[in-house]
Formats: structure tokens, sequence, C-alpha cells
């Protein structure tokens, strides 16, 4: 397997071949009529027992009437923009594996369920007679509801600039480099496991620690979230116009391979988040793989040059070049 830190073996369950047999079984499951949360999808007294959960577990971060206080809010345009387009299973899954944020992981289904009619009855989307299901394929057939377009920025926006700053390999090996590396050890280690005695801080792990003062302050998951996180919103570092290489050639930001590559990188850091969300160390490696080969599928082109080994700084010369 090819990673951006040298390599690591691949993780055991091939994401290729689960998704073919995903595909297998696809024609036996049970369909599932699309729809969408204004279907009536929940009944008030479910969103009752959610209502009373959430003053339980969820207020004191998101605020009493949903409102957002140290955590977003989960209602309005705000909520709408994020979760508006996707399906249930998708803020069930949040829901969860991570939330309550202090004690996550212990809601049962039925639970997760019933806060999300709760949240819905507080989005005003109308109740019904049937209860929502915690089953994952009921809750993958309802979609929120449309997101709402947001406003364009004026053209008169008086936005700052950011030129490019550093080369391209010291933008990579700043950002991508160490946030990569911390995706590709999933592969080896399980970001939940629990510290070992002596070691720094309640939350801190050997193999996820960014640094000695950063030990304990985040959780080896979170550790996770947020490299897969640096990983997508950094893409689009590779397109800044102005930007040189290492060798002083410009990056070539207008060539179609060289903006393929790059949308490929923020998808395999999107794909990285979903996965992480899940808390399954499987899933996140079988996301490391998409992430290393859209690493893989750029350096074959501009960085593996023949007749040098990778990162030889001989061959740096031809680099940017395909």
């Amino acid at each position: 397997m090819r990673t951006l830190g040298g390599p690591l073996p691949r993780a055991l369950g091939l994401a290729f071949a689960a998704g073919v047999m995903l595909e297998s079984l696809a024609p036996v499951m049970h369909a599932q009529q699309p729809r969408t949360a204004n279907d009536s999808v929940y009944t008030d007294a479910q969103a009752a027992r959610g209502r009373a959960l959430y003053r339980e577990k969820c207020a004191t971060c998101h605020g009493d009437a949903l409102e957002g206080k140290l955590a977003p809010s989960l209602a309005g345009n705000a909520f709408l923009a994020v979760w508006g387009a996707q399906s249930l299973s998708e803020l069930a899954g949040k829901i969860r594996n991570t939330m309550p944020a202090d004690d996550p992981g212990k809601l049962k289904p039925s639970e997760t369920a019933d806060l999300i009619a709760y949240i819905l009855q507080a989005g005003k989307f109308p109740s019904g007679r049937n209860e929502l299901g915690a089953d994952e394929a009921v809750l993958k057939s309802i979609v929120l509801s449309a997101a709402r377009p947001q406003a364009a920025a004026p053209a008169t926006s008086q936005a700052p600039a950011f030129p490019a700053m550093g080369n391209l390999a010291q933008v990579m090996r700043g950002i991508l480099f160490p946030s990569s590396n911390i995706i590709f050890n999933v592969q080896l280690n399980d970001p939940g496991t629990p510290p070992k005695p002596g070691q720094v801080g309640a939350g801190a792990t050997t193999a996820f620690s960014w640094t000695d003062w950063g030990a304990g302050i985040y959780t080896g998951w979170q550790i996770i979230d947020y490299a897969a996180v640096a990983v997508a919103e950094s893409a689009p570092l590779m397109l800044t116009p102005g930007r040189r290489c290492e060798n002083g050639r410009p990056v070539p930001v207008d060539r179609p391979d060289w903006i393929k590559f790059s949308l490929e990188l923020a998808e395999a850091g999107r794909a990285a988040y979903r996965a992480s969300q899940t808390r399954s160390q499987q899933a996140v490696s079988d996301a490391s793989n998409q992430l290393a080969d859209s690493c893989m599928h750029c350096h074959e082109v501009y960085r593996d040059k023949r007749g040098f080994r990778p990162g030889d700084p001989a061959g740096a010369a031809a680099h940017c070049t395909p």
C-alpha cells in the first residue's frame, strides 16, 4: 500500500471487495421508497420522549431551544444547510457515535430515533401516526429536506486575498503529510483504545498523540476527525494561483488532471471524515485506501519520476511536470 510516510499494510477488509459484496446483495434487500421528513415520519409521543432525553443529555451544549450554545444549532437555516440534503441515517450515526461529546457511544438506537423525532418536531416537520424506526434501512430512506441555497456573496465583496506563502512541498509536508499519516495509522492502531497507565492526560494514547503538549487534550477519535478535515480543507491549496513547486516551477493549477487529482484528494478527506464519524477502525482503514490512491494518482504523474526513488532530492528538478 502506498502512503505519504512509507508502506503500511492494507486493512484486512478491502473497500473494493466490500463494495462488490454490497452491490451483489442489493437486489435482495428490502427496497425503501425515498421520503422526506415532511412525510410525517414520527409521532408526538416519540418526540416527547426525545425532548426529555434532549434536556438531560444535549441542552447544555446545544441550548434549551436547540438554538446552539457550546455546540451547533439543531434547528433553523444553519442546521438545514448542513443536514438538509442528507438522510436521517447520517444524522443518527452522528448522534449515536459521537454524542454526547463528554460520553459518546452510550445512546441506544431507539433513543437516537427519539432525539431525531424531537429535532424534527422543533423544526416544524409534521408528526404522524407511526414512530420513526431505528432501523438503518428505514433511516437511509428518509431525507431531512432539500437544503436551502446559500445567498451568493456580493460582487463587491471586500474579502482579503491570500497569496501563496509556502511552496507546494512545504504545504504538503506541513499539512497533508502529517494529517494523512494520522489517518493511515488507524490501519495499525485503534483510536478508541483506552490510554495506558502512566500516559500523559486522561485522553492520551501513544499512537495518536500529536505532541507531548497536546496529549490528553483530544481523544484518539477526535484527532482522526481533525486530520480528515485538514486533508479535505487543504486540498484547494493545491490550486492556489501563483504557488511554486520546490524546484521553482509553477504549480500546474490549470491542467485538467491536476484539478482532477485535487478534487480526488478533497473527496478522500471527506470520505475519511465520514468513516471516522462511525467510530469504526475498519471503516477508517477502508477509507484510508481511498486517500492512499488519491495521493498515488498525483504522485505517479507529477512526483515519482523514472530513474529516481520516491523522495530522492535529485528527482525534485522534474517535479510538477507530467
